[in-house]
């Protein structure tokens, strides 16, 4: 049996490693060129650092090897769910995907909006790092460089689904082949016998817009058909876009026989348009969507669109973020693609003679 140790040499030990630790702290601060106290506020996930500073302590924390320790019984039972903007059908197939994943492993999921904003406000990122969940997934949103040093600090992983722009090569990302969904859309307008296809793009800041529409393209040079700027109208992916932007170009002298909405929710107003203008779907006009929403099979006529596994996506999502949180630590960034497929309905057919 083991002699127990002298209680003399647990307290030297104790006060060695203490010393060790401050030691350590104070050079951090001392390369740094910062306080001890500011080396403690980034230890501590506080908000009142300035950005540059939180960054220039923490490279030096993982330099130093320094770890804080994951404190599992302090996280709330929740994951974070940030939308860019949260009033479609297309948030509630990412919802429940999220809540699948959630669910099974007996968490919550807390829904917030960014407000149309690209990156949450400040406000939210004191919220979250203050509420400590398991993990946060935003989608088609991103991070600044404070908000990500904020939960970097606390230990909260993030994921980025469909990211607006390049979340850069640190974050880990869900996203699907956009570019690929755009080409398939648009060959098969092409395959169909169609010279003139026009298109209704998303906002031009969101990557996952521009990979589309650089897929249609590709499809008509492919094709040998020549690419015309004044058929392709920029969009913001929802429905009174596609009726807008819809009658602008059925509304031209030369107007499209058939037209990617960039979107089934840009592909619903463009119904609206040609009807509005008597055009018959799809006799006079034909119509390409984009995520295969619950409801595209059921208007009149059941929409040809690209599926956008927008749920499994998210379920992604929330099982890389909860895997993260998990293996603290994991450097490498995790960047994944899950595959569209075009889904034939009756919103296409080749053009009238």
């Amino acid at each position: 049996m083991t002699s127990p140790e002298p209680v003399e040499s647990r307290t030297q030990s104790r006060t060695q490693g203490r010393s060790a630790q401050t030691a350590t702290l104070a050079e951090i601060a001392r390369e740094a060129g910062v306080s001890a106290p500011t080396v403690s506020k980034v230890l501590n996930g506080r908000a009142d650092v300035a950005p540059a500073t939180r960054s220039r302590v923490e490279d030096l924390l993982r330099a130093h090897g320094y770890r804080r320790r994951r404190a599992e019984a302090t996280r709330s039972p929740l994951i974070d769910l940030v939308f860019h903007e949260l009033e479609s059908a297309w948030a509630m197939e990412v919802i429940r995907g999220v809540e699948n994943v959630a669910r099974d492993a007996g968490l919550s999921v807390v829904l917030s909006e960014s407000a149309g904003r690209l990156t949450p406000g400040r406000t939210w990122a004191d919220q979250v790092a203050a509420r400590r969940p398991h993990g946060v997934i935003l989608v088609l949103s991103g991070l600044d460089e404070s908000q990500r040093a904020l939960l970097t600090s606390r230990s909260i992983p993030f994921v980025v689904m469909d990211p607006a722009g390049d979340p850069g090569a640190d974050v880990p990302s869900i996203g699907a082949t956009n570019w690929q969904g755009g080409l398939a859309a648009t060959r098969h307008l092409v395959e169909l016998g169609h010279l003139r296809i026009g298109a209704i793009s998303g906002p031009s800041q969101m990557m996952c817009s521009r990979a589309r529409i650089d897929g249609y393209r590709a499809a008509l040079e492919t094709a040998g058909l020549p690419v015309d700027p004044a058929l392709i109208a920029t969009g913001d992916f929802h429905h009174e876009a596609g009726y807008r932007r819809g009658l602008e170009l059925l509304r031209r002298p030369d107007r499209p026989t058939a037209v990617f909405a960039g979107n089934d929710l840009q592909a619903l107003g463009l119904y609206e348009a040609a009807r509005e203008l008597g055009l018959r779907i799809p006799e006079d006009l034909s119509v390409v969507g984009f995520d295969d929403l619950p409801v595209a099979p059921w208007v009149g006529p059941p929409l040809t669109t690209v599926r956008q596994p927008l749920t499994e996506m998210a379920e992604a999502a929330a099982k890389l973020v909860l895997h993260l949180g998990r293996d603290e630590g994991t450097e490498a960034a995790t960047r994944v693609e899950l595959a569209t497929s075009l889904v034939v309905r009756s919103s296409t057919a080749g053009p009238a003679e």
